[in-house]
């Protein structure tokens, strides 16, 4: 996992997934119209197999730690 992701971490989507999973208890598949690559979420919780719970106006969704992109490593480049 990137030690740049933490709790807490803004983020966004490196690219569209073509679906994505709620991070409910009882997750589900969602159209992955529910959140843009411009949309900026909050990391909510770190789960195992990196994966990483998080927070978008939409709903909180689980994704891949390579499907995201940190702000703070993003405004530094």
């Amino acid at each position: 996992m990137s030690p740049a992701i933490t709790v807490g971490t803004r983020v966004r989507l490196k690219d569209q997934p073509t679906y994505l999973k709620t991070a409910d208890a009882m997750s589900m598949l969602r159209p992955p119209d529910l959140v843009d690559v411009t949309d900026v979420g909050q990391v909510v919780a770190l789960l195992a197999l990196e994966q990483v719970a998080v927070r978008f106006r939409r709903g909180s969704f689980l994704f891949d730690s390579s499907q995201l992109i940190a702000l703070d490593d993003a405004l530094s480049d």
